[in-house]
């Protein structure tokens, strides 16, 4: 089976409006950008969003909420995103805010094929409100439930025509949790190489979790805060 796409907008072919999509990064690191910016380009809407964060104001996911592309948000962190916080407020934008730990291990749990399970974070807080509590020994547990999407975006440093993925640093984040919870998996790879070229023992996502792969081009790897030292006085 032949995995490989031209392009973003090759990969997405059967996108639709509505979908729910699983998207990578940590703030601005390790974003799926040329998959981001084609669903922005093509004009998708009501579209459920699950990521760490929602990019920043102007770049990451946050050029879909400005596009008013995102009609529900599953996130740990939107701090950084002042049209969040504007649509929040105004109750334009469905919001459900999980921890990040929580929120992880619940994609795990999906690519797993665990349906559910009990942790103490979030209890006797409005995150446990409506959802089963139990004591276990002398510790109370929240259940929270496997987290899954039509569509996971992932943005890996290299890429077999297989679709064997090597992430790099801190790029790796959610990449390899969120590929095994998509029902279909797309990763973009700033090098896409042929099979057998990738160390077996330095893969990161088994290929068995991807369906489409290309080779995304013009990275902005855009810095989401600059902080410098101030240069030493003469």
């Amino acid at each position: 089976m032949n995995k490989v796409f031209a392009d973003a907008d090759a990969a997405l072919f059967d996108f639709r409006d509505g979908a729910s999509v699983l998207c990578a990064g940590f703030g601005l690191c390790g974003n799926p950008e040329n998959l981001i910016a084609a669903v922005h380009r093509r004009g998708f809407v009501g579209l459920t969003v699950i990521s760490n964060n929602c990019g920043t104001t102007h770049q990451g996911l946050g050029v879909l909420l400005q596009a008013r592309q995102v009609s529900k948000m599953i996130s740990s962190y939107v701090g950084e995103n002042k049209e969040f916080e504007r649509q929040f407020l105004a109750g334009e934008l469905q919001v459900e805010l999980c921890p990040q730990g929580t929120l992880v291990e619940r994609i795990r749990a999906a690519g797993a094929g665990i349906a559910a399970f009990f942790t103490p974070t979030g209890y006797g807080t409005q995150i446990a409100d409506g959802k089963e509590t139990r004591l276990f020994g002398d510790k109370h547990y929240v259940m929270e439930r496997a987290l899954s999407a039509d569509y996971a975006f992932v943005k890996a440093w290299k890429g077999d025509r297989w679709g064997n993925l090597v992430f790099r640093k801190t790029a790796r984040n959610f990449g390899p949790a969120m590929a095994t919870a998509g029902r279909i998996t797309i990763a973009e790879v700033e090098e896409l190489v042929d099979v057998g070229e990738l160390d077996p023992d330095q893969i990161h996502t088994p290929s068995i979790y991807v369906q489409r792969i290309f080779q995304g081009r013009d990275y902005q790897k855009p810095i989401e805060q600059r902080t410098v030292r101030p240069r030493p006085t003469p």
